[in-house]
């Protein structure tokens, strides 16, 4: 498969009206696209980019779009991966994130060369761990790869790539059966078949599962290959700051990342012939998610600094049902990190949304009522809020027999017992929360970026199959197959390289703050978690569920004044351009991300799937594109927008 954005393979010109808009220029629908002088009339996910933003701060160039677990960050490998300078590291494959992604990759290429997993904090802490649901996939004679593809576009309110979805359905089976003979364990039924569950959006029983713990379970059993495989090091408590790229004419390349080691404080460089963003999303750019907090969008915001394609930013999912402390018998003695979610399988298995007078709503807004899309019942749950003027609503699943509850869910019971609520008995107070970004990085049919040997999969990729809505159970799947996608160019590009072993001074060192003393760290750190809630405020208040024209242009200007006055803050402490600290650049990422966000939704005029604007409240067909963020020359004047080291050009 060819695709417009792979690195080097194509020149894109242009023609553009722009909106003037606080510091971004937001350009309109695109008319036109040449590449290497060909004129493209159809355009389409996989050979085409059909709408632009370009930050104003930029100069725009063409030239640019081309079982016996141990910690394992010491364990040691027999490969010439690593010099005397333990600061610097040489692979033939790195991978950032340990998520489901990461780890079913470096599987497949260790069998090819050294591979490096890099992970912000244990292996585990990932969102696949968090993943309760399942993986969706037509196992069922039933069932079919023709309804599964429907499905998912209907979800993704017809924005997903036909092509893209097709190859996912098609593959999925496989891949299930691969991580079958891995070892995973998924639950059975009385028949010895494959339990399949339903969820909403399906239109069939789909979903394998391991009780209401899914993830956990796939994580686990890719983990110990991983440990058993002695091409593959992790490296824990691995910070990923910055790719390291090159421009070479009109190819942009990156040969590595940098990395803060957050228990020694010490920058580890990791030159690799060919790198996998596999570093999930960016839940945390609001108060409320179901992440893990290691999910603050660094992949994306690195991959951007790094001149990569970013897409669909706009379409934030929001899981209609996460647990609501305020609503629970017995609170929380202090807030959590991240929300706890109550998995849409609850409602697949017969759970009925409440309003607090006990009515049931759904009906109201939808036919499929708690089966519909995740959009739709987000929606209708904020609605039932903002009306109401109610902080949750309630999810009874206790009319459906005690022990098929504690078989399907005992993850979920176990954890609302400790809040003194019985699930069995009682409703469960639910919320929307962040859940998942269906834009990211955008890639190719294999995975491919229009940066030359990077490749990106699970949530941090923007592939096209999940539209403006992902539907349930999908993320996995997505996962697991682009994962698989990517080996092949992969080791083809791994194949036609070199390492160089003078690469690492090609770039200047990111410096760890330590001149700056504690008393300035501690003013640095304290001063970055307030910009950290207010900036999750704001997202919130102007960039959730329900949108606006005025909302969002208000969200606009006021992260930026907030990253104008943190910056400030920092520089004036004493911080430098070139330094690091984890606290200080998951923020600079997480502004980064914000700003994708709140630019795409200011771009799309029409309300489709997650993005919903009471100002275009309806669906235009014209509008069925993807909204598209192109690469430029790096020339910004915000921290979080620029890469720390200069950029090599040959």
């Amino acid at each position: 498969m060819t695709t417009s954005i792979a690195g080097g393979s194509s020149n894109l010109h242009y023609r553009l009206s722009f909106r003037q808009a606080k510091g971004c220029r937001q350009a309109s629908w695109i008319s036109s696209l040449t590449f290497n002088g060909c004129l493209r009339n159809e355009i389409s996910w996989s050979d085409g980019l059909s709408k632009l933003l370009q930050f104003q701060r930029y100069k725009f160039s063409r030239s640019t779009i081309s079982k016996n677990w141990k910690p394992l960050g010491t364990r040691k490998v027999s490969v010439s991966s690593c010099l005397r300078d333990s600061t610097v590291k040489y692979f033939d494959f790195a991978v950032i994130g340990s998520g489901v992604a990461g780890l079913r990759y470096a599987l497949e290429v260790a069998k090819y060369g050294t591979v490096a997993v890099i992970t912000k904090a244990e292996p585990h802490e990932s969102n696949t761990n968090y993943a309760q649901g399942g993986v969706s996939a037509v196992l069922s004679p039933s069932d079919s790869v023709e309804s599964h593809m429907r499905d998912t576009m209907v979800a993704g309110a017809y924005l997903c790539d036909e092509e893209t979805v097709k190859v996912v359905c098609t593959e999925g089976p496989d891949r299930i059966r691969e991580l079958i003979a891995m070892g995973a364990m998924f639950d059975h039924g009385e028949d010895g078949n494959l339990h399949l569950a339903r969820e909403g959006g399906h239109s069939h029983h789909r979903i394998v599962h391991a009780a209401d713990m899914t993830g956990r379970e796939i994580e686990r059993a890719l983990l110990e290959a991983v440990v058993n495989d002695p091409n593959i090091s992790v490296f824990e408590h691995h910070f990923a700051i910055d790719l390291l790229t090159s421009q070479d004419g009109p190819d942009m390349v990156c040969h590595g990342v940098d990395t803060l080691n957050t228990e020694t404080q010490q920058v580890v460089r990791f030159i690799s012939k060919v790198t996998l963003l596999a570093s999930g999303g960016a839940g945390h750019i609001y108060p409320s998610t179901t992440n893990p907090p290691v999910a603050t969008g660094d992949g994306m915001a690195m991959a951007h600094r790094a001149q990569a394609v970013i897409s669909n930013m706009e379409f934030v999912q929001f899981h209609p049902t996460a647990l609501a402390d305020e609503g629970l018998p017995i609170k929380p003695i202090k807030a959590q990190e991240n929300a706890f979610l109550i998995t849409e399988a609850v409602r697949g298995d017969g759970g009925i949304l409440y309003n607090l007078d006990r009515e049931r709503f759904m009906p109201l807004y939808d036919e499929r009522a708690e089966l519909a899309p995740r959009d739709v019942v987000a929606r209708s749950i904020d609605d039932q809020l903002k009306k109401r003027c109610e902080k949750y609503v309630l999810l009874d699943i206790s009319h459906k027999p005690r022990e098929k509850i504690l078989s399907h869910f005992p993850n979920i019971a176990a954890e609302c017992l400790q809040y003194g609520l019985d699930i069995t008995r009682q409703p469960i107070p639910v919320v929307p929360a962040a859940h998942y970004m269906c834009g990211g990085v955008r890639a190719g049919l294999q995975g491919e970026t229009n940066v030359q040997g990077l490749y990106v999969a699970g949530e941090v990729a923007c592939t096209g199959l999940h539209g403006a809505n992902r539907l349930a159970s999908n993320s996995l799947l997505e996962a697991l197959v682009f994962a698989r996608r990517a080996v092949q160019p992969s080791i083809d590009h791994m194949k036609s390289s070199s390492l160089d072993l003078s690469a690492s001074n090609w770039w200047a060192r990111p410096v760890v703050p330590s001149s700056l003393g504690s008393n300035v760290m501690d003013n640095v750190s304290r001063k970055t978690r307030e910009v950290r809630r207010e900036l999750q405020s704001i997202m919130w208040k102007y960039v959730g569920i329900v949108r606006s024209t005025t909302r969002l242009e208000t969200a606009e200007g006021e992260i930026s004044e907030l990253e104008a006055q943190w910056e400030k803050y920092l520089f004036e402490e004493g911080w430098e351009q070139t330094m690091v600290g984890l606290e200080a650049c998951e923020m600079r990422n997480l502004f980064c991300c914000a700003k994708l966000v709140v630019s795409s939704a200011l771009a799309r005029h029409e309300s489709r799937g997650l993005h919903y604007t009471i100002d275009f409240p309806h669906v235009e067909e014209s509008k069925r594109l993807p909204t598209v963020i192109l690469p430029s020359l790096v020339n910004n004047n915000t921290w979080s927008s620029r890469q720390l080291h200069k950029q090599v050009i040959f």
